[in-house]
C-alpha cells in the first residue's frame, strides 16, 4: 500500500480555520476531495487543494504505485499552528493594540486503497437469510408493561 504526504508551511490563516476545511475532505477519495475544495467558500481551500495535488504527485513518484489515481484517498490531514507575526495597531489616547497575524502548517497524507477481492462461492452455497421469529413468539409492548391499578 502506497502512502505519501505533502506539507505547506507558513500559510497565512489560522490553524482553526484551516481545520474546518480539512474536516470536509478527511477520508474522501482524492478526486472527490478536490471537487469539494473547488466549491468551498473559504480562502484556505485553494491552498489545501494545492497540497492535495502535491501529495498525489508524491504518491505517483513512489516505487510500487499502481498508476491508478482513483484508488488514492485522503487518509489524514491536519493543520498545525505556525509562528505568529506580531504587529501594532494604533488605539485611542496614544495607546497601541497588539495584532497577531497567525500562520499555519497544512499537512495532507494520501494512501492507496486495497483492492477488494470478492470470494468466489459455489452455486449450491447460496447465502442464508436470517428467518424472523413467528408472530406467536414475538412479544408486543402491551404484554411487557405492568398492569395499571384502577383508581377507586
Amino acid at each position: 500500500m502506497i502512502q505519501a504526504h505533502a506539507t505547506a508551511r507558513y500559510i497565512r490563516t489560522s490553524a482553526q480555520k484551516a481545520g474546518l476545511v480539512l474536516d470536509l475532505i478527511r477520508g474522501k477519495d482524492v478526486n472527490r476531495a478536490l471537487a469539494t475544495l473547488k466549491f468551498t467558500k473559504k480562502a484556505v481551500a485553494d491552498d489545501i487543494a494545492r497540497v492535495v495535488r502535491s501529495a498525489v504527485a508524491n504518491a505517483q513518484q513512489k516505487d510500487g504505485f499502481s498508476g491508478d489515481v482513483d484508488r488514492l484517498f485522503v487518509s489524514a490531514c491536519y493543520a498545525n499552528q505556525g509562528p505568529s507575526q506580531k504587529r501594532v495597531r494604533p488605539a485611542p489616547m496614544g495607546r497601541a493594540y497588539r495584532v497577531l497575524k497567525r500562520t499555519a502548517h497544512l499537512t495532507v497524507h494520501v494512501s492507496e486503497r486495497a483492492e477488494k477481492v470478492a470470494p468466489v462461492a459455489a452455486e449450491d452455497a447460496a447465502p442464508k437469510r436470517a428467518r424472523r421469529a413467528p408472530a406467536s413468539a414475538r412479544t408486543t409492548k402491551k404484554e411487557t408493561r405492568p398492569a395499571r391499578k384502577a383508581k377507586e
